[in-house]
């Protein structure tokens, strides 16, 4: 997730530099992650409104986005793979968050729970920074997506240590405001969509979704 960060981020810098009154970002699935990260990794850039579309802001344990990539690892052993230095060089590696192995989550992940502010590092301010100077911080998901796992990761939400999901409001990461969630909803930048009746291969193509959700927030 690092390397592809880098790649993006410095495209979207080339973008942004011909653009000095600020752009606004849309990223889609794991797209939508990483567009998160690029705001709060280059703080620097003038980025408006940021619109996250179905994506594991706060983690995956599902297996319908497992088989896409993995057709024959089992949900319930895909830590043993993804919490190790090679699978730490997977993509989905850097963002699974078994909710029974949070131990081994904290010890080998390298990126989500860092970009997350759950374990602090030399760039913690940096991250909750970026977000911080959005106008606004816009997150689509719904309860009909059946790959992201939980789809309330899609706005934060996420599975405790008994898999009952927690919504982002009652999470640390909202009510410690580590990078700034908290701050932002407070200054009403923070748009929270839920849309039922819309698989995850259908997001970016549904019309309504479009015009209803994305659209509003492009001037």
């Amino acid at each position: 997730m690092w390397h592809q960060i880098e790649q993006f981020g410095d495209k979207i810098v080339n973008i942004s530099a011909k653009h000095p009154e600020g752009i606004h970002l849309l990223g889609y699935s794991q797209g939508a992650l990483i567009a998160r990260v690029i705001v709060q990794a280059f703080p620097t850039l003038k980025i408006r409104n940021l619109i996250s579309l179905s994506g594991p802001q706060a983690g995956q344990y599902g297996t319908a986005f497992l088989h896409i990539i993995f057709p024959e690892l089992a949900l319930k052993t895909a830590y043993e793979l993804f919490y190790s230095y090679v699978g730490q060089h997977t993509s989905v590696g850097n963002y699974w968050n078994d909710p029974y192995h949070q131990d081994l989550f904290y010890k080998y992940s390298q990126f989500l729970p860092y970009i997350n502010n759950a374990l602090l590092s030399n760039r913690s301010e940096e991250f909750k920074e970026g977000l911080a100077n959005l106008n606004k911080l816009v997150l689509i998901g719904g309860p009909d997506d059946n790959v992201i796992t939980p789809w309330e990761s899609s706005q934060f939400g996420y599975y405790n240590e008994n898999v009952t999901v927690i919504n982002m409001r009652d999470r640390d990461i909202y009510t410690n405001d580590l990078i700034g969630l908290k701050t932002l909803d407070k200054q009403k930048k923070l748009d929270v969509i839920t849309v039922s009746g819309i698989d995850h291969f259908s997001w970016h193509k549904n019309v309504t979704v479009v015009d209803e959700y994305i659209l509003p927030y492009l001037d």
